[in-house]
């Protein structure tokens, strides 16, 4: 496989230089770097959605504390004993 240098490389920008001129490449420059930026965005926006689902997932599955028990227990009924006088 032949290597590719810097001559070569000079060559063919001048080639699609003249083929597509300045303004057709520095819009495709523009429009390539806006595309990237967007993408940029989205990805970050899915990585978000992530960890916020990984957060609540945690959140479900921890165990209660001591304190959250208890205040279940706070919270239910409690019946009075009342011991039946038949004497």
């Amino acid at each position: 496989m032949p290597n590719i240098g810097a001559p070569e490389l000079i060559i063919i920008a001048i080639v699609i230089l003249v083929l597509f001129g300045g303004a057709k490449l520095a819009g495709l420059g523009k429009s390539t770097g806006r595309a990237l930026r967007e993408f940029k965005e989205e990805t970050k926006g899915i990585r978000e959605e992530d960890e916020k689902k990984k957060a609540a997932a945690a959140e479900l599955e921890k165990e209660p504390s001591n304190e959250e028990i208890k205040d279940e227990v706070v919270d239910a009924e409690i019946a009075e004993y009342k011991p039946r006088s038949d004497a």
